[in-house]
């Protein structure tokens, strides 16, 4: 086999598993509508009020039922057919966009009416998100999941790309409200592929019975595990104040380099051609571990940095490539790490966990990162986000020096341990 047709082969193995194929392409058209509505809500929002903190509190109404109800939801993930769930949740986030586009087109949405129906898609996310993320190990088994989660998130970034794009275009031309229609069109290729999957060929875990305490199981099962514990933690601090693209990247076009809704399709564009470009390599020859993802949280850090002191906004293109390189390296390590971690019983509740860190946390960090850039401008915000990188960063070595501290403690006491034995006999 040449070396191209062996990397290509490395690079995209989970997709000799059929049913994947099909998820991947329901993923991939469903996703490109997606970020084209969640540009539009952004510059929707800031149209209407011209504001940078009502955009954030409007990201947090969207991901606050996250931080109160995932937990729950990933509950329901371990006890119900996953494939159904997902298949539910994505009619119900198809309807809401059609609702939300439906008011936009008539020039009757008001801000309110935004806020509320980001509501019904967050408590929709609580309970999709953790049935989807936990039904990749059933769809494509231990052997492919790494790569799987690094396609899937090469997916995202390629939806990343051409979504904004195609967003900022139509925003210009024919308004919000049309995206979002689109959007609600586009679930109708996950939902179909989703049905047309062969059960036959999916590994399904056994779902949990219904017992009391088993919220508190979970929780107490991630903290006993630092190969768990340790990258929520570090997602959990990322999550809150350097993920909030949707607020930090409308506002650092508009207020930081004073350019307009085009420019911010680009921006977002640019970000998701890095994550391609750092998303195939990681499917080709990412490692996982806390070792390894601290090493992608700090590249993420300089990254967001450079994205910080960005004079013009061609040098801005060129930093959020890197931001999006970094960003999905993190994002695809922790992923994978913490699936291949989890006992099968607890996965969705341990995934739920893994919403929470990254979804969940945006109701604290969204107001945070909207107020702080409304206060002392767009690159201060930007500014907080690498701050939060770098913490992310230390803590997890500190947490790796702990554990290895630990280990050889035990390893210590246990030779000190024979060695009395020995003695003895």
């Amino acid at each position: 086999m040449s070396p191209i047709r062996r990397y290509s082969a490395t690079t995209f193995a989970a997709l000799s598993v059929p049913n994947y194929r099909l998820y991947l392409y329901g993923q991939s058209v469903s996703l490109v509508g997606t970020w084209m509505q969640m540009a539009a809500q952004a510059w929707l929002v800031l149209t209407l009020t011209h504001s940078a903190t009502t955009l954030g509190l409007i990201v947090a109404l969207q991901t606050l039922p996250v931080l109160l109800l995932a937990p729950y939801g990933g509950l329901v993930a371990d006890r119900v057919d996953k494939r159904k769930a997902t298949i539910v949740a994505q009619s119900l986030m198809g309807l809401q966009a059609l609702a939300l586009g439906l008011l936009t087109v008539t020039h009757s949405v008001h801000v309110w009416e935004v806020g509320a129906l980001a509501v019904v898609l967050g408590v929709n996310n609580a309970f999709e998100g953790p049935a989807r993320q936990s039904f990749m190990l059933e769809l494509v088994g231990g052997e492919h999941l790494r790569n799987a989660v690094s396609l899937n998130s090469t997916m995202v970034n390629v939806a990343r790309v051409v979504g904004p794009g195609i967003g900022g275009l139509m925003i210009a031309a024919f308004g919000s409200g049309w995206c979002f229609l689109l959007n609600a069109v586009s679930f109708i290729a996950v939902i179909s592929s989703l049905l047309r999957m062969d059960p036959s060929q999916l590994e399904p875990v056994t779902p949990t019975p219904r017992a009391k305490g088993q919220l508190r199981d979970g929780l107490r099962y991630v903290r006993s595990v630092p190969r768990l514990a340790v990258p929520l933690a570090m997602m959990a601090i990322v999550g809150c104040l350097t993920y909030e693209f949707q607020v930090s990247l409308p506002y650092m076009a508009q207020h930081g380099l004073h350019a307009g809704s085009a420019a911010y399709g680009f921006m977002t564009a640019s970000m998701g051609l890095g994550a391609v470009i750092s998303g195939l390599v990681v499917a080709s020859r990412g490692r996982t571990g806390i070792r390894a993802l601290v090493a992608s949280c700090l590249a993420f850090g300089a990254a967001m940095v450079l994205a910080t002191v960005a004079p013009t906004l061609i040098f801005e293109l060129l930093a959020l490539v890197l931001v999006g390189a970094a960003s999905i390296s993190f994002m695809s390590q922790a992923n994978a790490t913490i699936q291949l971690s989890a006992a099968p019983e607890m996965r969705g509740r341990v995934m739920s966990l893994w919403f929470v860190a990254f979804q969940g946390s945006t109701p604290v960090g969204g107001p945070i990162v909207g107020a702080v850039m409304g206060a002392y401008g767009a690159r201060v915000g930007l500014g907080l986000g690498a701050a939060a990188c770098f913490a992310a960063a230390l803590a997890g070595a500190l947490a790796v020096r702990r554990i290895r501290d630990r280990a050889r403690t035990e390893l210590t006491g246990e030779a000190l341990l024979r060695s009395e034995d020995t003695v003895a006999a």
